[in-house]
């Protein structure tokens, strides 16, 4: 799921500039992140997963985040309601 998930944002996130070309490749490095994120996880992220996360800029990180909360919208789906 994770993987899927990844694979949409770097579909939308692709282009030709350098700069999306980068965040695309740094995104793609979160995916030793996967075991820390799915549901049911337990323990602390690994020191990869850390490293992985501080090579991805906050622009990246953000505008990522920005376009992934406006899929459901394009998918005719209501907006997702996370609790705390």
């Amino acid at each position: 799921m994770k993987c899927v998930f990844m694979c949409v944002i770097l579909v939308i996130m692709g282009g030709s500039t350098w700069a999306q070309d980068t965040c695309s490749s740094s995104l793609s490095s979160l995916n030793v992140c996967t075991p820390f994120v799915v549901p049911g996880s337990t323990g602390n992220p690994s020191s990869d997963c850390c490293g992985a996360l501080q090579s991805v800029s906050h622009d990246c990180l953000c505008s990522t985040l920005r376009i992934a909360s406006r899929i459901p919208a394009q998918c005719n789906l209501p907006p997702f309601s996370c609790p705390n």
